[in-house]
């Protein structure tokens, strides 16, 4: 009985010991596999978070195309509620894009509103006459494009 009590111990033993007492080489042989795991990995995943939280979070840009007049929205008492700095036709009650002076309907002068005391003037004039303010209305629409063909002077220039 004691023998088989002292077998079954050193079976327990040997069986524990291939955990405990690892096998060094086979380790060093998965060295590359753990620092895989263990450094690329992570910084692999950390380049990838960063680059989700950027792209989620970068400024974007908008850019609204006016392709003409638009209508005045309607208040309450049902007359036209025209912004102020923006060209507007009160017969059509059309808002027209920056750079336009007269209605495309009714081919009548546009007046502007004073943003800073609400007096209506004609577009064409660049101040306001009660206060002095200047608004520039003029179009900021601008053509970008590039030259067909090599640059002038040849070769030696690009």
């Amino acid at each position: 009985m004691i023998e088989a009590l002292q077998n079954l111990w050193h079976q327990l033993i040997e069986f524990a010991s291939q955990f405990i007492i690892p096998d060094w080489g086979a380790l060093i042989g998965l060295l590359p596999v753990f620092l895989f795991i263990g450094l690329v990995g992570p910084l692999l995943t950390i380049a990838i978070l960063v680059w989700v939280v950027y792209v989620a979070r970068r400024p974007r840009t908008s850019v609204a195309f006016v392709e003409g007049a638009r209508r005045a929205e309607i208040g309450a008492d049902g007359q036209p509620r025209f912004p102020t700095a923006e060209a507007y036709c009160h017969r059509d009650a059309l808002i027209h894009p920056p750079g336009v002076t007269t209605c495309d309907v009714c081919r009548d002068d546009l007046i502007v509103l004073c943003p800073k005391c609400n007096v209506g003037r004609n577009a064409t004039v660049a101040a306001c006459a009660n206060c002095g303010l200047k608004i520039d209305l003029t179009s900021r629409l601008q053509t970008v494009s590039r030259a067909v063909g090599p640059p002038p002077g040849g070769a030696a220039i690009a």
